[in-house]
């Protein structure tokens, strides 16, 4: 193998599945389910058995359940499963400094600088999975390939714990046969239009000129035909810092009463609040979610003067947007199912936020003790007792 495909994506195999795994060998083997054991949860991640029932990640967990009735489920613990993520990444970092992490289970590797040490990049990938499992105890596959778009779709072909290598002369033989929704930017609607247009593989779009995708799709015909030639001109980038930082829950049961709501919402501010800290990172942009009962999803996001990482300032945001929204819905239909809050538009920490008479010096001390109560005892340690204030007056 030469070093025509330079570019490796590595993506752990159903990695919190396995993580709990490793932490009780005695689910080895067995269907395991970690996201939200409730019946309004969420699967994060299946264990390879659990997903030969057909569970995958993001199915409802009531599903889950009727597809895996002796499944494990298991409620998900990101601390531990970062502190994995760590340990895969520093083997990652021991074959070449140039990683970019996606998620906490995957990232692009370049390994053109390790040319003079390996006789090709397909070796390496070995070596890397083999290294990888002696030191975490976790299994990845690997797709080796000349660009992100091809590793990115050969380490998908590689699972379970495979290798997948796309050499720069064979890429019309691995791409063209293969279904369109595996181009990036193909989702269901984008996918029903290709096939209307009697395009139904990767193949199809190629043979199609530019400019008649650009016609059909705007500018993502444009983006989808060079993918569908294999072209992916975006270089593996090192340390990428988050665009968002955000937390979400799906309640029990709807939430209908105001107070339900806000207590639901200081709660994921808090949340948000302590992992912007504990990543030393702040944000000018708040974003929150809403998903009524009936399943209508809404946005709302502003953006501020300055940079925040505190509970209060970000509750002081999304309350207002919550408020305008739902006070905006009929009564019948203020039942909430979900709430979501999110920060973006990040910098360096700490934050710049200015002091008011709401937030002094205090309440940054009571941040940075909260912080380290925390970080030796758990994140849910400790908690808002009341609501900052009563909706409305």
């Amino acid at each position: 193998m030469n070093w025509t495909s330079p570019i490796l994506h590595a993506d752990l195999d159903a990695f919190y599945a396995s993580v709990e795994s490793l932490r009780d060998p005695q689910l080895k083997g067995k269907p395991v389910i970690v996201g939200g054991t409730s019946s309004r949860g969420v699967v994060t991640s299946a264990s390879y058995e659990a997903r030969r029932f057909g569970v995958t990640s993001a199915m409802p967990t009531s599903r889950a359940r009727r597809l895996c009735p002796n499944a494990i489920f298991i409620q998900p613990d990101f601390k531990s499963y970062a502190e994995k993520s760590n340990e895969v990444r520093a083997v990652f970092e021991s074959f070449s400094p140039v990683v970019e992490p996606l998620s906490l289970d995957e990232a692009f590797i370049d390994v053109t600088r390790a040319r003079r040490m390996w006789p090709g990049s397909a070796v390496l990938a070995e070596a890397l999975k083999d290294r990888v499992f002696r030191q975490t105890g976790l299994v990845v596959s690997v797709g080796v390939a000349p660009n992100k778009f091809l590793a990115k779709i050969a380490s998908k072909r590689a699972k379970p714990n495979g290798i997948v290598v796309v050499d720069a002369r064979d890429i019309e033989k691995f791409l063209h046969p293969l279904p369109v929704a595996y181009l990036w930017g193909v989702g269901e609607v984008t996918q029903l239009t290709l096939e209307r247009l009697g395009l139904k593989t990767i193949g199809d779009v190629a043979a199609v000129p530019k400019t008649t995708l650009e016609r059909a799709l705007g500018s993502l015909g444009g983006h989808l035909a060079e993918l569908a030639a294999g072209l992916d001109n975006r270089s593996v980038v090192p340390d990428v810092r988050p665009r968002s930082v955000g937390a979400e829950e799906t309640f029990e049961r709807d939430l209908s009463s105001r107070m339900e709501m806000l207590r639901g919402l200081l709660h994921l501010c808090d949340r948000v609040a302590s992992r912007l800290r504990g990543s030393r990172i702040s944000g000018r942009t708040v974003t929150l979610k809403v998903r009524l009962a009936n399943f209508q999803t809404v946005t709302r996001s502003t953006t501020l003067k300055h940079e925040i990482d505190a509970a209060t300032c970000i509750y002081a945001v999304v309350r207002q947007a919550l408020e305008r929204f739902v006070m905006a819905e009929e009564e019948g239909r203020r039942r909430i199912r979900l709430l979501g809050v999110s920060v973006s538009n990040l910098s360096e920490w700490p934050a710049s936020e200015q002091l008011s008479l709401e937030r002094g010096p205090n309440w940054a001390s009571a941040d940075q003790a909260l912080d380290r109560v925390r970080f030796r005892f758990g994140e849910e340690a400790l908690r808002f007792g009341s609501l900052l204030d009563e909706w409305g007056g």
